[in-house]
C-alpha cells in the first residue's frame, strides 16, 4: 500500500487538469488531487504543498455534518449560527434563549461548555483502494463483495486507528472507484464564546432564504479547549485587512454533503419521479405541523425552532433540486455525456469486456428498490420515528446490545469500534429532552407510518397498539425511562439480557421493530447497494480509461477545495451587484416595516449611528458549494479569511446535479461586517482582536 502524506501528494499531483468539458469554475476538489494547472493557467496561482496542508489543517468538521475552520492560535473556532444552531438550544434554558437573544463570554471562563459536540480536524489521507479492492473476487456477487469490502474497512480503520492517536474513518470516492482512509485529529471539549441574535443571525428567514441580495450576520464562534485549556495551534486561519472585491479569486474550503453530478440517467430519473417528490412532500407536512406546534405557546417556538428551519430549509432545497433535474438542457446534456462514454465502452472489445453495461444494473438496482423503499425508510430510516431523540435512544441502546458481542468487522457499521465514541456521547449527552416536542415527532412518525401504508397493515397495527398516533406517541413519551441518563447506561452495562427484560414501552417497541428493520437494510446492502457500488466502480474506470482521472468525484461529506470568483448576475433584465452594505440591510427592514422576519434587535437600532454604512454585509461568488458546506471559510490567495459561506441562491441549488455559473452563486457574510458588528453592536472587542490578530 503506498502511504502519503498530504504533503507528499500535493507535490506529486501538480500535473492535474482540470476535465474536459468542466464548466468555468466547477469543482470540489480533493486536498490531495487539487487542479493545479487550472488554476496556474486560468488564474495564474500555484497553490504549494504547505499552503494546502495549512488550509486543510485549519479546517474543521464540526459535528456530524457542518463545516468550520479555526482562526485564531487559541483554537477559536468560526461557523455558521445555523450550523450551530443546536448546540444553542441545547445550551438554552427557559429564562436564557440563545438563539433569541445571543450570546457573548468576555472571558474564558464565561465560555459555555457543549454537552455533545465533536469537532474533527483532517490530518492525513492514505490511498487504500488496492487494499480494499483486493478482497474481491470474479466469483462474488457484487452483494458478497459489498460485504468482504466492508469488512476489510473495518479492519483497515482499527488498524490504522491502532497505529495512531487519531480517528479514522474510509471515504468512498467515485462511487466506489477509490477509497481513501481520512485520519482526524478530534476534540470533545468545545465551548461556545459568541453569538449574535437570532434576528440577525437569519434576518430575511424563510422567505429570504436562498435568495439574493441578502443581509445576514450568519455567523458563530466556539473554541476548542485541550487538557481544560485553550487549544493552542499553529494551524488557524489569519484574516484579511481588506476583504474581497469584485472579480477577486476566492476559495472555499468545507464539507459538501452529497452532490449526483456522476449518477446515470435512470438514476436521475428515480431521483426526480420518486426520491425527491416524496421528500418534499414529507417537509411540506412536516413544515406545517411544526408551524402549528410553536404558534401555540413562546415556549413552544423556542424548543421546536430548529425543527422548523431544518423543514423549510429541506422543503427550499429540494425544490431547487428537483427544478434542476426537471431541466430540458440539463438532462440533454446528461444524455449526451452519457451516450458518448456507454459508445466509447460498446466499440471497444477490451472495454465491453471488462466492464459490460454497467447502467442497466443500476437502472434495475433502483427499479427493484421501488419495490420496497418506503417500508425500508419507515423501519431503517428513522420516517416512523419521526426524528424522535427518545426513539432514536431506545434503537441504539438495542442496537448496541446485539452488536457489541460481535466480532468489530461483523458488526453494523455505525457500530464499529471506530464509531462508538461518537455513538456514547450521543447516547449519554445531557441535553434537554422536552415531552411535548417528544409526542410531537412521535406522533408525526406514527400518522406517517399509518397514511403511507394503511391503518389496517399489520405493521401500523403492531406499532399503533389499539391507539390514535396521538396517544399511542403520548403514551409512549410519558411512560419511557430513557429520558433519564443512568438507566441508559445500566441498559447499556446489562446488554442483552437488560434489553430483553425491560418493560420501557419505548425498548420494547424498538425491539419488536429491529428484526423487519434488519432485513429491509440487508436486502437493501444486498440488492441496491452492493449493485451501485459495482455498477458506479465501473462507470468511473471506464471514464478513467476514456478520459484519465482528471474529474472530481462527488462530494461526499469529505473535505473539499471550491475556487470561483466575486461577481454579480443579471436577473429579469436588472444586473444584482455583488455585494450588499450595512445601509441596505436597514433599508430593507424600513422597507418591510421590521415586521418579523424582518425585525432587528433592539442593539441595531440602538447602535445604527454607530456602524459604517458603507461596511460590506453579504456578497457572492461563482465559487462550488453545496449543503454541508455552510460554515466553510472564504480565503483569498494568501489563505486569509474574506468571508463565510452561509447560503446558495435558488439558481445554485441545481449544484446537486450540475454546475453553471450563469446566475447560480454562492453567498457570504463578508468578513469586514463580522468585524464590525462585534466591536460597534456586541462590544466584543476582545474577540475582534483576537480574530484579526491584534
Amino acid at each position: 500500500m503506498c502511504r502519503l502524506t498530504l504533503i507528499r501528494v500535493a507535490v506529486c499531483t501538480t500535473v492535474f487538469l482540470a476535465t474536459a468539458g468542466l464548466n468555468a469554475d466547477e469543482g470540489m476538489w480533493l486536498f490531495n488531487k487539487p487542479p493545479t494547472r487550472m488554476l496556474k493557467e486560468k488564474y495564474g496561482f500555484e497553490p504549494t504543498a504547505d499552503w494546502l496542508e495549512h488550509i486543510q489543517k485549519s479546517c474543521v468538521r464540526f459535528g456530524r455534518g457542518g463545516s468550520a475552520s479555526i482562526i485564531s492560535a487559541n483554537g477559536l473556532v468560526m461557523t455558521n449560527h445555523h450550523v450551530g444552531r443546536g448546540q444553542m438550544q441545547k445550551l438554552s434554558t427557559k429564562e436564557r434563549d440563545l438563539l433569541d437573544t445571543g450570546f457573548y463570554a468576555s472571558s474564558f471562563d464565561e465560555e459555555l461548555k457543549c454537552s455533545d459536540l465533536e469537532v474533527s480536524v483532517l490530518w492525513k489521507i492514505d490511498d487504500v483502494t488496492e487494499r480494499i479492492r483486493s478482497v474481491e473476487t470474479d466469483a462474488m456477487s457484487p452483494a458478497e463483495a459489498n460485504t468482504a469490502r466492508q469488512k476489510q474497512i473495518a479492519k483497515i480503520v482499527a488498524e490504522a486507528e491502532q497505529d495512531s492517536e487519531l480517528k479514522c474513518e474510509v471515504v468512498t470516492l467515485y462511487h466506489g472507484a477509490r477509497y481513501h482512509l481520512y485520519s482526524y485529529k478530534r476534540y470533545t471539549d468545545i465551548r461556545l464564546v459568541m453569538a449574535p441574535d437570532g434576528d440577525i443571525a437569519h434576518f430575511g428567514g424563510d422567505t429570504d432564504n436562498f435568495e439574493y441580495p441578502r443581509y445576514c450576520l450568519d455567523v458563530a464562534f466556539f473554541r476548542i479547549y485541550e487538557d481544560g485549556k485553550p487549544f493552542k495551534t499553529k494551524h488557524y486561519l489569519k484574516w484579511s485587512k481588506t476583504g474581497a472585491s469584485e472579480g477577486d479569486l476566492v476559495f472555499i474550503a468545507g464539507h459538501p454533503g452529497r452532490t449526483r453530478r456522476q449518477n446515470t440517467v435512470d438514476h436521475l430519473k428515480y431521483l426526480r419521479d420518486v426520491s425527491y417528490p416524496s421528500a418534499l412532500a414529507a417537509m411540506w407536512r412536516r413544515e406545517v405541523q411544526l408551524q402549528t406546534f410553536v404558534a401555540r405557546s413562546d415556549h413552544n417556538a423556542q424548543i421546536a425552532g430548529s425543527d422548523l428551519s431544518g423543514a423549510q430549509n429541506g422543503r427550499k432545497a429540494i425544490t431547487g433540486y428537483l427544478k434542476g433535474l426537471h431541466d430540458p438542457q440539463i438532462l440533454r446534456d446528461k444524455i449526451a455525456a452519457e451516450t458518448e462514454l456507454r459508445k466509447a465502452i460498446s466499440t471497444n472489445p477490451e472495454y465491453r469486456d471488462k466492464w459490460g453495461d454497467p447502467w442497466t444494473r443500476i437502472r434495475k438496482a433502483y427499479g427493484g428498490f421501488r419495490g420496497f423503499r418506503d417500508r425500508y425508510n419507515a423501519l431503517e430510516g428513522g420516517d416512523a420515528g419521526g426524528r424522535s431523540s427518545l426513539m432514536r435512544i431506545a434503537r441504539t441502546l438495542v442496537r448496541l446490545a446485539q452488536e457489541l458481542p460481535k466480532p468489530n468487522e461483523d458488526r453494523l457499521r455505525e457500530y464499529r469500534d471506530s464509531s462508538l465514541d461518537g455513538v456514547y456521547r450521543r447516547l449519554y449527552s445531557p441535553a434537554p429532552i422536552y415531552d411535548a416536542l417528544e409526542i410531537n415527532r412521535l406522533e408525526s412518525g406514527l400518522s406517517y407510518l399509518a397514511e403511507k401504508f394503511g391503518g389496517d397493515d399489520p405493521l401500523v397495527t403492531s406499532v399503533l397498539a389499539n391507539k390514535s398516533p396521538r396517544e399511542r406517541a403520548a403514551e409512549l413519551v410519558l411512560g419511557t425511562t430513557l429520558k433519564d441518563i443512568e438507566t441508559r447506561k445500566r441498559l447499556v452495562e446489562g446488554g442483552a439480557d437488560a434489553i430483553a427484560a425491560s418493560t420501557d414501552p419505548l425498548i420494547r417497541l424498538a425491539y419488536d421493530l429491529d428484526p423487519q428493520a434488519r432485513a429491509l437494510r440487508t436486502r437493501y446492502e444486498d440488492e441496491v447497494e452492493g449493485e451501485e457500488l459495482s455498477a458506479y466502480a465501473d462507470i468511473a474506470a471506464a471514464r478513467f480509461a476514456v478520459h484519465g482521472e482528471t474529474f472530481y468525484p462527488d462530494a461526499t461529506g469529505s473535505l473539499r477545495l471550491a475556487l470561483g470568483t466575486v461577481g454579480g448576475f443579471e436577473e429579469d433584465g436588472k444586473q444584482i451587484p455583488a455585494f450588499t452594505n450595512i445601509a441596505g440591510l436597514y433599508e430593507r427592514h424600513e422597507l418591510r416595516h421590521g415586521v418579523e422576519p424582518f425585525e432587528l434587535p433592539q442593539r441595531w437600532i440602538k447602535h445604527k449611528g454607530d456602524l459604517d454604512m458603507d461596511t460590506p454585509f453579504n456578497f457572492i461568488s461563482t465559487a462550488d458549494v453545496i449543503g454541508g458546506n455552510s460554515g466553510s471559510p472564504t480565503l483569498n490567495r494568501r489563505g486569509e479569511v474574506v468571508g463565510i459561506v452561509f447560503d446558495i441562491n435558488l439558481y445554485g441549488l441545481v449544484w446537486s446535479t450540475a454546475y453553471t455559473d450563469k446566475q447560480a452563486r454562492t453567498v457570504h457574510v463578508d468578513s469586514r461586517a463580522i468585524v464590525e458588528a462585534l466591536r460597534k453592536v456586541y462590544n466584543a472587542k476582545a474577540l475582534a482582536n483576537e480574530i484579526v490578530g491584534r
